[in-house]
């Protein structure tokens, strides 16, 4: 190989380098601004939005819909429920089932939220042609083996760092 080769190669890969940093820049000082803008982050946001869309419903369901687990989305309503933002309800149908649901002072909280970093990058995702979609999807799971990251446990919402220390 070539110097030339061999600086372009060096000049390609320091672009997809500092692209890469830009994104872990930009979630994070997205999620930085949300902290300090509304006291929440952004999995709590996400949380909270989606109970107060859907109404009364159990943690499991909740789970479901947000693509969290279980565990994690029980330790964000744990917070909210200290903060006064979410209550809990037997179900009057079965006892034994917990229903959540959102306060007044949550949907108060709610109207003055920004909307989060990744509704907007979502929304524009799915304007893109399917062939583009398809393109950054295969070029992102590439790079997720070049950084032997596979095994690493990850939930679709755009924050830095594990959602569970982060609620913390």
């Amino acid at each position: 190989m070539d110097h030339t080769t061999l600086s372009k190669h060096d000049a390609a890969s320091d672009v997809v380098l500092i692209e890469l940093r830009r994104i872990i820049q930009s979630i994070d000082l997205h999620s930085r601004a949300l902290v300090k803008r509304v006291g929440l982050t952004g999995p709590q946001l996400v949380v909270l939005k989606t109970l107060s869309q859907e109404g009364e419903v159990s943690v499991g369901e909740l789970s479901k819909v947000v693509s969290l687990r279980q565990a994690t989305v029980t330790g964000i309503l744990e917070r909210l429920n200290k903060r006064g933002l979410v209550s809990r309800r037997r179900s009057n149908q079965d006892r034994r089932r917990v229903l959540v649901l959102t306060t007044e002072k949550a949907e108060r909280l709610l109207k003055k939220t920004p909307s989060l970093l990744q509704d907007s990058f979502v929304e524009q995702f799915n304007n893109l042609h399917d062939w583009e979609q398809s393109m950054i999807q295969s070029a992102l799971q590439r790079i997720v083996l070049m950084m032997d990251a596979k095994k690493i446990n990850a939930e679709p919402i755009l924050t830095t760092g594990p959602i569970d220390e982060q609620e913390l």
